[in-house]
């Protein structure tokens, strides 16, 4: 596949995922109170990775449905929402007209955005273009985007997740499916194409990117935590035991 036809293929997944996301599902992502990171939905209040966002210009690469955004607009927070699927975008601008909550959507590729440089403090990826999108393209557009000082803070899957990922049926083994070497771009049997490289691999974009990394934080189940309704691949139980998930927080240094 080349870049174009991967995007193509994620703004398709996509809108065919939106599809299928009820208006009470849009609801109740908007009108959360709290926000929450990932599959295991855990407590910003607990992890402390944004902070006080009040004032902040905001970019969010590839929001989706972009209740991210929203969460962060209610705490005051200058947010722009960018993603490439227009069906999801659309579902975005409805909870607009619902809640009241607005704030500027854009179209576009996380990887080539139509904004001006230096434009904002802090640039989010939750499950957008922190797997759907070239990290060797969309991180150097996120630097390019941000002024300096300002914070990247991307989540994505454990890298432990993708390495021992059964395809048929969609689950996580115990055991290694493919090898950690070489880990990139991976092209699901399902047509969908995520990139994830290993950690060392990521320390290096971000560095030649301008950033400095001040923390990696991986993401266990709580005791109480369920297995979510529609990451279920990863099973509470697994992720007990191994990090389903990490938060990368890095800042621009130049």
């Amino acid at each position: 596949m080349s870049e174009q036809d991967y995007v193509a293929r994620s703004r398709e997944l996509w809108t065919e995922s939106n599809r299928e996301y009820t208006d009470e599902q849009a609801s109740r992502a908007w009108l959360a109170d709290e926000i929450t990171w990932g599959m295991f939905r855990h407590p910003e209040r607990e992890l402390r990775v944004l902070g006080d966002v009040q004032g902040l210009d905001v970019i969010e690469l590839g929001c989706g449905t972009a209740y991210f955004s929203a969460w962060l607009a209610k705490r005051g927070a200058r947010p722009v929402g960018v993603d490439v699927t227009p069906a999801q975008l659309e579902t975005g601008r409805r909870m607009q007209r619902e809640t009241g909550i607005e704030f500027p959507l854009v179209e576009a590729n996380a990887e080539a955005v139509p904004l001006p440089d230096a434009s904002f403090d802090l640039a989010l990826s939750e499950y957008g273009a922190s797997i759907w999108c070239d990290p060797y393209r969309w991180i150097p557009e996120a630097s390019r985007l941000l002024r300096t000082g300002g914070r990247l803070v991307f989540l994505r899957e454990g890298t432990l997740v993708i390495l021992c990922a059964v395809e048929e049926p969609d689950a996580t083994s115990e055991t290694l499916q493919r090898p950690q070497r070489g880990l990139q771009r991976i092209d699901w049997t399902d047509g969908s194409v995520q990139f994830h490289p290993a950690h060392g691999d990521m320390l290096r974009v971000l560095r030649a990117a301008g950033f400095v990394v001040e923390d990696l934080i991986e993401l266990f189940a709580a005791e109480d935590a369920e297995t979510h309704e529609y990451y279920s691949h990863v099973t509470v139980e697994w992720a007990r035991q191994w990090p389903a998930e990490e938060i990368w927080v890095a800042r621009k240094h130049s």
